[in-house]
């Protein structure tokens, strides 16, 4: 069951790191989204939008009426019945504010702001997203590390089981010794089945990012290099400068002055300036004016200010100066968030780059160790117990081994998300 397996792996076609993350710029979901909002808050930032732009607009009515009316003249009184009478308005009008408290530049430059904020916004999802595909990618590199140890394990089950059925043969050993080693080799399979769920499960969300066929199947590479040359406070200068949500906390805080300018320019009068040219044409049978015709141009000015509403003014102008103090404390609170993320992460890093190196020593040894229990077995000097014993040692020294360069890995892929510097090295 576990070769079948193992040939299906071998028979998946190879996904790279590269071809990974280029499916997933093209087609995740999350990415299209940020990018569908940054092209709206681009479309938003006109002068139209701030307030800048007079608004014209077009104006037609119909009226038409069907009454009985008495009219009593000095002359005499009349009856008029099924008295039809209509009137039509139609013109274009023009409403321009033309100064609201210096409100329109504020709106202009939020406008701007939103635009840079959305923009920050869209890189940080691709950020994020290419975070998760790169990370996910190794997860699954050592994932087959580790599997390839299992299935080491079960060959070397395998070989123990062998020796004991040809001692068993000969009259050498027990049945009692057969048997432990067909429990090994089971042990080792069913350890190996586990790992493999593991890896298809991961697989599944790795199709998920790129937004494919969740039970397509791939392979990929072998090899996790892990770049060794961070430095600290490079890493914490980039963060300072590059960081999303850091940048994305300052723009805050310039959103935030920007809101006590809009506050206060409502304390200011409000002047506009409007204008039009109307035709009306009306016909009254019945009345004293059979008909009217006009045409002409209306134009005018309106002004008008607030001079008390309860206190509201002083009460939204307050409100927004402790917004704007709260905004600055959050750009500190959030470099101070960063700053401890990145030192712990780069401790983890550390200590990655430490174990890979302690390691490699620790797979060389257990490997001759190994080596030197399976020749002891063979001429019946040590015990199957220790022979168990010495593989496990080689089998738990690879995986240390391979968990040690995926944690290196995994640290310095968060460092360079976090400093906005992701490659796919």
């Amino acid at each position: 069951m576990a070769s079948s397996f193992i040939a299906n792996a071998q028979n998946a076609p190879l996904l790279t790191l590269k071809d990974a993350i280029d499916t997933a710029l093209q087609n995740n979901y999350n990415i299209k989204l940020s990018q569908n909002n940054a092209t709206i808050a681009q479309n938003n930032v006109t002068l139209g939008n701030a307030g800048f732009l007079p608004a014209f607009s077009g104006n037609f009515s119909n009226n038409n009426t069907v009454q009985n009316s008495t009219v009593t003249r000095t002359t005499g009184t009349s009856s008029f019945t099924n008295v039809r009478s209509k009137s039509y308005n139609y013109g274009v009008a023009m409403d321009w504010t033309i100064f609201d408290g210096f409100a329109m530049f504020a709106n202009y430059d939020a406008l701007k702001i939103r635009q840079r904020l959305s923009g920050i916004t869209s890189r940080d999802t691709v950020l994020q997203t290419l975070t998760n595909v790169i990370s996910t990618y190794y997860s699954l590199i050592n994932q087959n590390q580790v599997l390839k140890s299992l299935r080491g394990a079960i060959g070397i089950s395998k070989q123990q089981l062998k020796f004991a059925q040809d001692k068993f043969s000969v009259g050498a050993v027990s049945r009692l010794e057969v048997l432990n080693a067909e429990v090994n080799v089971n042990t080792d399979t069913a350890n190996y089945l586990g790992q493999l769920q593991q890896l298809k499960a991961t697989k599944i969300q790795l199709n998920q990012l790129l937004i494919r066929n969740p039970q397509a199947d791939f392979s990929v590479t072998d090899t996790i290099v892990v770049d060794d040359k961070l430095v600290l406070g490079n890493v914490l200068a980039a963060a300072a400068t590059q960081n999303p949500r850091v940048l994305s906390s300052q723009i805050a805080r310039q959103l935030a002055e920007i809101n006590v300018k809009q506050v206060k320019a409502t304390r200011y009068p409000v002047v506009g300036v409007n204008t039009g040219y109307n035709f009306t044409n009306s016909r009254s049978p019945s009345g004293a004016l059979l008909a009217n015709d006009a045409r002409g141009l209306t134009y005018g000015v309106t002004a008008s200010m607030n001079i008390f509403n309860g206190f509201n003014q002083k009460r939204r102008e307050t409100n927004a100066k402790i917004q704007l103090e709260n905004s600055a404390l959050q750009v500190k609170n959030v470099k101070l968030g960063i700053d401890a993320q990145v030192n712990t992460l780069y401790v983890n890093y550390l200590s990655g780059l430490d174990l890979i190196k302690l390691g490699q020593a620790n797979v060389a040894i257990a490997k001759r160790n190994l080596e030197i229990t399976l020749d002891k077995y063979k001429l019946g000097n040590i015990t199957p117990l220790e022979v168990r014993q010495a593989e496990e040692n080689y089998i738990n020294a690879e995986v240390s081994y391979h968990a040690a360069q995926y944690q290196a890995k995994s640290a310095e892929i968060s460092l360079k998300q976090i400093t906005n510097n992701i490659n796919i090295q």
